[in-house]
């Protein structure tokens, strides 16, 4: 994102965000970033076998979908700001855990914990967005939001990998993560809100998160339960439209090192393709609230989700042909593409259908779905890619890619009034 590519008043109004919003997703990120890809190393420090070592990095993609209905019942009673700097805090108490972690146990409960926090922050900070962003800004808010997290878990684990060329061990990374969480805390507590800053100036972000207050307190939380029978019939349509692009999203990360394997590439040669994907992601995450907020959410649902089903699905039938590594890096490039143009859609999308006087319980039904759909995706390739083969479980993901697109075709324009 170049400065000349966002107006100024979307950028003075983004910036307000900065402080309490965009400054602690990043340093989240950075930090998750960091000492994820060393939880296996340091699972095998304390004696874990390489099943052991998988399942505690798995714990965390787990912890984070159980986290989200307590979250969402969290939020609703306490407030989005006060669920973040509770949620710092106990990560921390959990990264301190993974510092001191005797024995392989000890780490799994700490690294479960760190997921749990993680859920819980992620959606008080989506909450807080919902009801303070005005709709004519919502997709480029949020869609900065997811660019911040990319942002820190494409850095992080250069970060690490300075870290421990300087310190040689690999928990010192944890340090990192702490000092991380550390500086997050300070800044949800002493942050300023958005609408507290605007008040004097009589702004819509004011007006709007005013009335939101007001809205919240004159109606009782509703329970998670009740919400998500309530809501069960866009749950059931857009959820799970939305559910199939975090599998998508979940199928790139195991796919494409995978596909670099089976053709005997070089480790190296991997992460250069890999890390290319990456930098075309960050690189056009808020071409895709620009596009949601002017055309309307449809026109970048659909693009995104049709590039990478079909760029998954041409992909299983190029293993074999001549020039197949050239083919890999265009499948690749092609991913990076439609995932980088899906920024931001699925929390956008949420917070469209989210119900207004109180989102939270209905968000934390939200994320539930779609943190399950991109939980499934890699055991829906490991199973299949064992019973058949890995380019007929490339194939059924990118098919499932084509019928998200096509859910979000049909149910985009029924919820979602302004999406073009």
């Amino acid at each position: 994102m170049t400065a000349g590519s966002v107006d100024p008043g979307t950028r003075q109004m983004l910036w307000r965000f900065a402080p309490m919003i965009y400054g602690p997703t990043l340093l989240f990120g950075l930090g998750e970033g960091a000492l994820l890809p060393l939880l296996p190393v340091i699972a095998a420090s304390l004696g874990a076998d390489i099943a052991q070592a998988a399942l505690i990095a798995s714990a965390l993609v787990v912890a984070r979908l159980i986290g989200n209905l307590p979250a969402g019942w969290l939020v609703a009673r306490i407030g989005e700001r006060y669920t973040m700097a509770i949620a710092g805090l106990l990560a921390l108490a959990g990264a301190c855990g993974v510092l001191v972690a005797p024995n392989v146990g000890v780490l799994a409960v700490s690294v479960f914990g760190i997921g749990l926090c993680a859920s819980a922050f992620g959606l008080a900070r989506h909450a807080f967005m919902t009801t303070r962003v005005p709709l004519a800004y919502r997709a480029r808010a949020l869609s900065v939001l997811g660019g911040s997290f990319r942002l820190g878990m494409f850095t992080g684990p250069f970060v690490a990998a300075a870290v421990l060329a300087i310190w040689h061990d690999e928990r010192a990374v944890t340090w990192f993560f702490i000092a991380c969480l550390v500086a997050l805390v300070v800044l949800v507590l002493v942050g300023r809100d958005p609408e507290d800053e605007l008040a004097a100036e009589g702004h819509a972000l004011h007006r709007s998160g005013r009335a939101a207050a007001a809205e919240r307190a004159a109606v009782p939380p509703a329970g998670v339960f009740r919400t998500m029978w309530h809501h069960r019939g866009v749950l059931a349509r857009l959820g799970v439209s939305a559910a199939t692009l975090s599998a998508m999203r979940q199928a790139r990360v195991y796919l494409l090192p995978l596909w670099g394997v089976s053709l005997q590439l070089d480790a190296g040669v991997i992460a250069l393709i890999v890390g290319l994907t990456g930098a075309l992601e960050f690189a056009l995450f808020y071409s895709s609230g620009q596009i949601m907020d002017r055309w309307g959410r449809l026109w970048a649902c659909l693009p995104s989700m049709l590039i990478m089903g079909s760029a998954f699905f041409g992909l299983a039938f190029t293993h074999d042909v001549p020039n197949a590594t050239g083919w890999f890096i265009a499948g690749a490039v092609l991913v990076g593409v439609g995932n980088g143009l899906s920024a931001g859609i699925s929390m956008t999308l949420g917070a469209d259908v989210a119900p207004r006087p109180e989102p939270a319980a209905f968000l934390g039904s939200w994320r539930t779905l779609t943190d399950a759909g991109g939980a499934a995706a890699p055991l829906l390739i490991a199973g299949l890619s064992a019973a058949v083969s890995l380019p007929f479980a490339t194939a059924v993901i990118g098919v499932v890619g084509l019928v998200g697109a096509l859910g979000f075709w049909r149910y985009v324009p029924r919820y979602v009034p302004h999406a073009g």
